[in-house]
């Protein structure tokens, strides 16, 4: 009786094996430059064609016509490939073991009201009943993350789309200032709770919402913050665009962005 042969092609275990490492490198833009995640620099081309076409990549000279030097994992392509990392042994990295990052559901509304307020001091963290409102109407641009192993919300990244370029106090506001085919995302709160901070949660929901919203043909991200975060936002490869407008819990703030799609 023949023995069942398991073994991968040579053309496959290459894109495989290019799948993994491109995993494993990916990597952001230093400030002001567009957010990219990976470098295909180095790599097989034909590898990068039949993964481009198998949808686990985006190659942008071959989807959108371009000709940088980058392209981006999508959903499938991470998947499989913390999946391959785990059938040989190689150990990722182990926020994703521990946390899911995914859409808040209207039920977690309070959750996310009391988070915010843990967050941020009175003067500046949104209101309960504007938080729930903002849920009802943008909950597509409000990512959380999940702690797998009890439920709890961790954290979350929240915004609303607009046509406007410039940030305006309104927006933590009103709701319905939110235009869900705006190309603009203006980011109203990063809060990640005391017991889970310092394990990198804040730079992953930032990524994770970047890696979304760029493949929802987003152009840009749009944030302010007070000085001592401008580093941290930097080092995410958001832009310092100077002192902002905003007077936000009666506060000076900056005014930071990260381009997605030009």
């Amino acid at each position: 009786m023949a023995e069942k042969n398991d073994k991968k092609t040579i053309q496959e275990a290459i894109d495989d094996l290019t799948l993994a490492l491109m995993y494993l490198t990916r990597f952001h833009d230093k400030e002001g430059n567009r957010f990219n995640e990976i470098s295909w620099k180095g790599y097989d081309f034909d590898a990068i064609k039949r993964l481009d076409d198998g949808e686990f990549i985006i190659d942008p000279r071959n989807s959108r016509g371009g000709g940088n030097k980058y392209v981006y994992l999508t959903e499938e392509g991470r998947k499989k490939a913390r999946k391959m990392l785990d059938e040989i042994g190689i150990e990722d990295q182990k926020i994703y073991e521990q946390f899911e990052f995914r859409t808040i559901r209207q039920a977690e509304a309070d959750e996310a009201a009391d988070i915010e307020q843990a967050c941020f001091p009175p003067n500046e963290a949104c209101t309960r009943e504007n938080m729930k409102e903002r849920i009802r109407t943008a909950s597509d641009l409000f990512m959380v993350a999940i702690d797998r192993k009890n439920g709890k919300m961790a954290g979350f990244l929240n915004g609303i789309a607009t046509e406007e370029y410039d940030f305006k106090d309104i927006f933590f506001t009103d709701a319905n200032t939110h235009n869900p085919n705006g190309k603009n995302i203006m980011l109203l709160g990063l809060d990640v709770l005391p017991e889970y901070r310092r394990m990198g949660l804040g730079r992953e929901l930032v990524y994770n919402y970047c890696r979304r919203e760029q493949e929802r043909n987003r152009s840009r991200l749009i944030l302010t913050c007070n000085t001592s975060k401008v580093k941290m936002y930097k080092k995410f490869g958001f832009r310092d665009l100077g002192e902002s407008a905003s007077e936000w819990g009666g506060e000076k703030w900056h005014e930071m962005e990260i381009i997605l799609n030009y």
